[in-house]
């Protein structure tokens, strides 16, 4: 939900009978968003889950299928913007990073607990980082001296880690460590790959379905499941297809900002939309 924009803009369009229903983790999110959305509350329904569930919250509510559904990843402007949240690197504060407060795994955990061999692990797996080894290497020296336990800390550790001549180009020395450590604690990738599938198989016929990632692993999760699902798959020397894809692709290439976006809202930037059709049997 984050602070309701799409649902806002969502609800203009909801026939008398139309009913939005919001999923987000974080209970400072609901909040909010329920404030935005007062205009429409009596046909909107708030649920403090993580959408992998999606499938089970519709039942729960009474709703056996969904004409639309739209994904929108990551970290919110809110939770960045919000030093105590550790989500920032911009930002000194303890090392955080759950979106949902209720989580036991906090980037300081993963930090000071995770074995190195772990470390790189997250470090290359989610986000692609090329300085991972060395950047597990100085943790694990520097916490065997004391614990690592802000943002500010993990920050120096990263820059005194990676080459000088390096941390000139390619954005913030930080960023690729702060982005896996973030997507760790929430398991953003398992919940993404989890929530596909499910969403698919609630979606109605003619229903799109909608998801806005913000970096290349999370793109190719939703490119690769949305070709899967509208390809046929049957051998060549089959005469007619048997597996029956269930959806077809809408956006062929992602949908990207504008120049304009990008100047209105600069964190759009690296934002990608993709939408894909149930098909009508």
């Amino acid at each position: 939900m984050g602070d309701g924009g799409h649902a806002l803009s969502i609800s203009h369009h909801l026939s008398s009978e139309g009913i939005l229903v919001g999923m987000d983790m974080d209970d400072e999110a609901l909040r909010r968003a329920r404030e935005n959305l007062e205009n429409c509350r009596n046909r909107l329904i708030l649920v403090k889950e993580n959408f992998r569930n999606i499938k089970r919250v519709l039942k729960e509510n009474g709703i056996k299928s969904a004409e639309g559904i739209i994904l929108d990843l990551g970290v919110s402007s809110y939770q960045v913007d919000t030093p105590k949240r550790g989500f920032s690197f911009h930002h000194d504060a303890l090392l955080d990073m759950r979106m949902d407060g209720d989580l036991s795994l906090t980037a300081r955990e993963v930090i000071n607990r995770y074995p190195r061999k772990e470390l790189v692990r997250v470090f290359k797996e989610f986000g692609e980082e090329r300085w991972a080894s060395r950047i597990a290497s100085f943790i694990e020296e520097q916490r065997q001296k004391k614990e690592i336990n802000t943002t500010g800390e993990l920050v120096e550790l990263i820059k005194s880690a990676v080459p000088a001549r390096f941390r000139r180009s390619g954005g913030h020395p930080a960023r690729k460590v702060f982005q896996a450590l973030r997507i760790e604690v929430n398991q953003e990738l398992d919940n993404l790959k989890t929530v596909l599938p499910e969403g698919a198989d609630v979606l109605s016929e003619g229903g799109r379905f909608a998801v806005i990632s913000y970096h290349s692993l999370e793109d190719r999760a939703v490119k690769h499941f949305f070709r899967k699902r509208s390809s046929c798959t049957c051998p060549p020397e089959m005469p007619l297809c048997r597996c029956e894809p269930d959806m077809k692709v809408i956006t062929r290439r992602p949908v990207v900002p504008g120049e304009e976006e990008i100047e209105e809202n600069p964190r759009a930037r690296s934002a990608r939309l993709r939408v894909a059709e149930k098909r009508r049997f």
